[in-house]
């Protein structure tokens, strides 16, 4: 007796069928990685606001200050802004209000902001993070 002929290899329809699947799954997975990736180089903004808010707990602990108003760029043992360029994030102080601005590098990142707002001038200093970066989903 003789074997029936064996199917060998795939279908015209299953091979459209794969290729549907892996064009939906793309199509929802590519946006996604998107913004995973500008909230991973985001995280660089984030983190660079560590040293003025190190410098504003300094200044407040030893009593330099005596309002809100006393937390400003370049007084008081803070540093002076930085403006934003190409290379360079954008850093300022105002009022106990850090503001950290993303480079004007053309990206879709550029000038998303990362704010930290004391919310007094005793110690221990309290914040509340906000800015630019929490709607957009980057913080």
């Amino acid at each position: 007796m003789r074997n029936p002929a064996k199917q060998q290899g795939f279908t015209l329809i299953e091979l459209m069928m794969v290729t549907a699947i892996i064009g939906i799954l793309a199509s929802v997975a590519l946006p996604a990685y998107t913004l995973y990736q500008n909230k991973a180089r985001f995280s660089e903004a984030v983190l660079a606001v560590g040293a003025s808010r190190s410098a504003v707990a300094v200044a407040a602990v030893t009593g330099r200050v005596s309002s809100l108003n006393d937390f400003d760029s370049g007084t008081n043992g803070l540093q002076s802004a930085q403006a934003v360029t190409a290379t360079t994030l954008g850093i300022g102080i105002v009022d106990g209000v850090i503001t950290i601005t993303w480079y004007s590098d053309g990206t879709s990142l550029a000038g998303i902001t990362y704010t930290l707002t004391a919310d007094g001038f005793l110690p221990p200093v309290q914040w509340t993070s906000g800015g630019t970066c929490g709607p957009a989903g980057y913080c």
